[in-house]
């Protein structure tokens, strides 16, 4: 938030309170004066008009102000809309590892700025390898980040398009899908896709700066190409951010001994050995499964799950699988997975070493449903569609 931006809101919040404490100020001062003073009841009258004159034009100002200031367009709160602008170079950086497919026809060449367990991250890397989409990838240091220094975009994933013009850089794992999709749906340029999906900053009630993705569950499409199926395809892939998701981190580090196995875990897979220096290694494990065991307590207090999370876990993965069964296909998106079914695979295979997932395959039936998504995404079966 600029400073001027935070002035205008503080101040603004003082101003409004001005006209409801002026009425404690001029009540405050019309009641410390002393009356002593005055000899004559005339006076004594004038005074208490004059506090009296006082307390009701401070009322008036300030009911006045507050009706103005509620009748009028939020539409203010907003204060820029961007795209994600076009890089003319990027720090060089070596991929951790490449990922090559032979049949890959999407012209693209893309750099994936990644943790590898990072349920988002996995999300898009299902996306590419189930559409058979080379890539490279840069296992970015958690403690120090030194390989994403040079975005404005903190989190990860991150994934930059090398393009004639420079480097496109695309942030936030659903607009990376939407966009990508629309790609390989349209074939327009990655660059005049990506103007479709803007950031917009804005000031919310509290005073804070926030930053959306507009459009970011929306695939660009023309009218005619936009069905009922597109929707609910929609609908499930917020339901995968805003819901799903967040059972995540209270089931993996459910106990101190759970949180320490699924760090271990993440080292594995994601080579930290090789990645990373071993003290920077063994820092990790330790502070982190720590504290994410302690915020795990958190986030299962603040998106209200069961006493049990496991339960919680539990009645989502048989939510999902019960709307499947609905359908009466092998996938949500029918006999092939849809964006949604690649959203929840790659929520899932973020935790496929830990606990939280060898309990769900016991006691519910996602595993149905699981295998045949991660053989579809193995085997690329998406390819012949890019």
């Amino acid at each position: 938030m600029s400073l001027f931006s935070h002035g205008l809101r503080r101040h603004g919040r003082d101003f409004l309170r001005l006209g409801q404490s002026g009425l404690n100020f001029v009540g405050v001062w019309g009641g410390g004066v002393t009356f002593r003073n005055y000899t004559t009841r005339r006076s004594l009258k004038g005074v208490f008009k004059l506090g009296l004159a006082g307390v009701t034009v401070g009322a008036l100002v300030g009911t006045g102000y507050s009706i103005h200031k509620m009748n009028q367009p939020r539409g203010h709160i907003i204060n820029e809309e961007t795209a994600i602008p076009v890089l003319g170079e990027l720090p060089k950086v070596a991929p951790s590892r490449q990922v090559r497919f032979p049949q890959d026809r999407s012209g693209l060449k893309l750099t994936l700025y990644q943790y590898q367990t990072c349920p988002f991250c996995c999300k898009v890397r299902a996306f590419l390898d189930y559409y058979g989409i080379s890539y490279d990838v840069v296992e970015v240091d958690p403690v120090l980040r030194q390989s994403i220094k040079w975005s404005p975009y903190k989190k990860v994933p991150i994934l930059v398009a090398e393009l004639p013009q420079g480097y496109q850089p695309l942030n936030d794992s659903s607009m990376i899908i939407s966009a990508l999709s629309t790609y390989i749906k349209d074939r327009k340029g990655l660059r005049e896709t990506v103007k479709c999906y803007p950031h917009i900053t804005y000031v919310d009630e509290d005073g804070s700066k926030k930053s959306e993705i507009m459009n970011k569950y929306f695939l660009v499409l023309g009218e005619n190409k936009i069905s009922k199926e597109i929707n609910e395809e929609r609908q499930w892939r917020k339901w995968v951010d805003e819901v799903f998701v967040h059972v995540l981190s209270p089931n993996v580090y459910r106990t101190r001994e759970e949180a320490f196995e699924a760090f271990n875990w993440f080292s594995e897979v994601g080579e930290w050995e090789k990645n990373f220096p071993s003290w920077e290694r063994n820092l990790i494990i330790v502070v982190g499964a720590s504290a994410m065991y302690l915020i795990g307590k958190r986030l299962k207090k603040k998106y209200s799950l069961k006493n049990d999370v496991r339960e919680s876990f539990y009645d989502n993965c048989n939510f999902w699988m019960k709307s499947i069964h609905a359908k009466g296909t092998k996938f949500m998106g029918g006999e092939r997975p849809n964006l949604a079914d690649l959203a929840v695979y790659g929520v899932l295979c973020s935790i496929e070493g830990c606990q939280a997932f060898k309990d769900i395959l016991k006691h519910t039936k996602i595993a149905d449903w699981y295998y045949p998504m991660k053989d579809a995404v193995n085997s690329h079966e998406g390819a012949q569609f890019v």
